[in-house]
């Protein structure tokens, strides 16, 4: 990855990546320590993770396996309410679903399905159907996965590609919103999290790709076809 080079305090100088929503080479050091490091865009306002160190798809796959998320927990059912309820507000159970980055334990695709709702899994892990990227669908979910995307354009791109008309893309994570506390946000010591989204950089998404709108209803973000 391209990018420019800045100098290390404990070291020779070492390549600073460019932003991993964007693409430009307009961005900065943000935060640092012993176990993280953060890029921020000054583009397109983006925070993201030094691409040096993600971590390798093995050790990705292990870090998901620790969640050990059960489809059963009233906690974790309770925790993913906003996205059903985002759905049951805008689709009858006639809607062709995709779950993507269903995970380990697919609570919100278990949930639609036992209200009557078809709804498939992909997971390019645990459920790698990849037959299902070329259906069409009028809701996607994206439940706590954004925040892991490598490639997070063309993700977006992609999946826009995969909804019907007037269908939407319902994402979950957690924004960015104060970010004079970054050192303390518990969300971005998850080494699987590499980029982190708000406000500006949601709509810019949007500008960048063909959605018509996004709305941010607390952790859920739904675009809009």
């Amino acid at each position: 990855m391209e990018g420019q080079t800045e100098k290390d305090q404990k070291g020779p100088k070492r390549i600073v990546p460019s932003c991993l929503l964007c693409g430009k080479a307009s961005t900065q050091l943000y935060f640092e320590s012993d176990h993280h490091r953060f890029y921020e865009c000054t583009s397109c306002h983006t925070q993201f993770r030094d691409p040096e160190t993600f971590l390798s798809p093995e050790a990705e796959k292990a870090r998901y396996l620790e969640h050990n998320n059960d489809v059963e927990d009233a906690r974790y059912q309770q925790f993913v309410a906003p996205v059903l309820e985002a759905i049951f507000q805008r689709f009858d159970t006639t809607a062709r679903i995709l779950d993507f980055g269903s995970g380990t334990g697919p609570v919100v695709a278990k949930l639609l399905a036992d209200a009557g709702y078809n709804v498939r899994c992909y997971d390019p892990f645990f459920a790698p159907d990849a037959s299902l990227l070329n259906a069409s669908y009028d809701v996607i979910i994206c439940c706590e996965v954004i925040e892991h995307f490598h490639q997070p354009l063309r993700e977006f791109k992609q999946l826009y590609q995969r909804l019907r008309p007037g269908g939407v893309l319902i994402c979950m994570t957690d924004l960015e919103v104060d970010t004079t506390n970054f050192k303390l946000w518990y969300y971005k010591d998850d080494p699987t999290h590499v980029i982190f989204y708000k406000q500006r950089n949601l709509e810019w998404i949007v500008h960048q790709t063909s959605f018509s709108e996004v709305t941010i209803e607390g952790r859920v973000v739904i675009f809009e076809t």
